[in-house]
């Protein structure tokens, strides 16, 4: 009999107000049920933002590097919970083992970084432009924050938003994605054992139209965070700015890999194998789109096969597994969509059906898939997938293949293996992305670098790193005048100056 869980609210696990609960289950053995999760309601959202204003006045006055203690020992516990945790992760995501421990490592660098920066929440003191007189400037919270967080990474992206919200001073209410609410659920049980005041920290179950609806538009949230499609980011953004919300969007990308004739092709395709196919395809960053140089193009092309084929897919927890199933169905069917529309448009190189047989028929699990001979502004070249589908594209020089990069909407992530080092900072240089890598894959962030793209990728904000702080804090501007008399910026100061 699987357990029904619980929304954590002002410190306390309790049962939704609808009643009602959907199924988590596990997307590689869909007769393992994980558990009932609750399908909660505005009514829900509403006692979880009282909560958490009701917690903000002592929260924000708590010294900065308190908080900060508090998130180093979140880190320690999930340190010692690491492989319970990241198993639990696999279990309901599907991802590899050893992928999902690197989300919990991101997880615990993220809570560690956020720990010192308790005692880095700088303000900046600079020279009045009159006598006699002191100017400032600190970083102050701004209340309750609603994060809305997505599947594919189920505890490094929470940890992204709300441990830097709560070093701020801020408190949040969070709903995880309806697929990975268990994950999310462990990580708070965490928080809780670290000592997080009871109101800080409250989490909300729930399906995106409900429960992310409920938060979006709730008039006491003023900041909110979300990560997943660019179409629901659009919508998520004209709510906002009616209200007038500060938000950060992580939104869709379609992101390449380019390599040149010269590059270490040995690298290069495992860096492709790698980008293309690990988390199945379902990572924002994931590289979807190959460049490669007319040179290399054939030989490159049969490698890199030869070496997809053997990709073992399977459960995530079993030995030697490569590849994961998808996520659930409908992502599946969307996969299955776009192969009918490519082998309109291109070549079908390899895969393109559900993979069965071998214990995976039980599960959402798709075969790696490679298109060749694919053209620039094509669907499979500019369309999201987020699945395990690679589209091949062939380029002349260097300038073509940025041309090519920068053409679609998206600008999250990009790769160039060269050995050409002039190459290389042109690639820094002309690639319209917000994150580009020489001789890595498009995927591979670090949790104390900023993370973030360009375009329809996301709206200006970035998470992770230094930056993500000053989303999540206000700039107050503070001024101390001890002349013993009225001075008038702008007036007295150039009436009176000899200069």
């Amino acid at each position: 009999m699987a357990d029904n869980f619980k929304n954590f609210i002002n410190g306390e696990w309790v049962e939704p107000s609808t009643g009602t609960y959907f199924e988590n289950r596990n997307p590689a053995k869909q007769k393992d049920l994980i558990g009932h999760f609750p399908r909660s309601s505005r009514e829900d959202v509403d006692r979880a933002v009282a909560a958490a204003k009701a917690a903000f006045p002592d929260w924000s006055r708590t010294p900065a590097p308190a908080r900060g203690d508090i998130l180093r020992r979140v880190g320690d516990l999930l340190t010692e919970r690491k492989d319970e945790i990241a198993k639990a992760a696999t279990r309901e995501m599907g991802k590899t083992l050893q992928e999902t421990r690197g989300d919990l490592q991101e997880g615990i660098d993220t809570a560690y970084y956020a720990g010192v920066e308790g005692r880095r929440l700088f303000g900046h003191t600079v020279p009045s432009e009159l006598r006699n007189k002191w100017a400032m400037t600190y970083r102050r919270p701004i209340g309750v924050c609603g994060l809305i967080t997505p599947f594919n990474f189920p505890l490094a992206i929470p940890t992204w938003k709300m441990f830097p919200a709560l070093i701020c001073g801020n408190t949040v209410v969070i709903k995880p994605a309806e697929d990975t609410p268990h994950t999310v659920a462990l990580l708070i049980e965490v928080l809780e054992e670290a000592g997080i005041p009871k109101g800080v920290v409250n989490l909300v179950h729930g399906l995106g139209e409900e429960v992310g609806a409920a938060i979006v538009e709730h008039p006491d949230i003023p900041v909110i965070s979300f990560t997943g499609s660019t179409e629901t980011g659009s919508i998520i953004a004209q709510q906002c700015g009616r209200m007038h919300k500060r938000l950060s969007l992580e939104m869709g990308g379609k992101n390449a890999q380019i390599v040149l004739a010269d590059a270490d092709l040995d690298l290069a395709i495992d860096g492709v194998l790698w980008g293309a196919f690990g988390t199945t395809g379902q990572r924002c960053t994931a590289t979807s789109r190959l460049l490669l140089q007319d040179e290399i193009h054939d030989e490159f092309v049969a490698r890199l096969m030869e070496r997809a084929k053997g990709l073992k897919l399977g459960y995530g927890l079993e030995k030697d597994v490569e590849v994961g199933p998808l996520i659930h169905e409908a992502s599946l069917k969307k996969v299955e969509e776009y192969i009918e529309i490519g082998k309109g448009e291109a070549t079908l190189a390899m895969g393109g059906e559900r993979a069965t047989g071998d214990g995976l028929d039980d599960g959402f699990f798709f075969q790696p898939t490679i298109f060749t001979d694919v053209k620039p502004g094509s669907r499979l070249a500019t369309e999201e997938i987020f699945g395990p589908v690679l589209s091949v594209i062939r380029f002349g020089e260097l300038d073509e293949a940025i041309r090519i990069n920068n053409e679609v909407k998206y600008g999250l992530s990009s790769s160039l293996y060269t050995r050409d080092a002039v190459a290389s900072f042109r690639a820094f240089q002309d690639l319209d992305n917000g994150i580009t890598y020489v001789n890595a894959p498009t995927i591979g962030a670090e949790a104390h670098l900023p993370f973030g793209g360009v375009k329809q990728t996301g709206n200006g904000h970035r998470e992770g790193g230094w930056e993500v702080y000053e989303f999540y804090s206000e700039t107050k501007v503070c001024y101390l005048d001890y002349s013993g008399k009225l001075q008038r910026a702008q007036i007295d100061n150039y009436e009176a100056s000899p200069y």
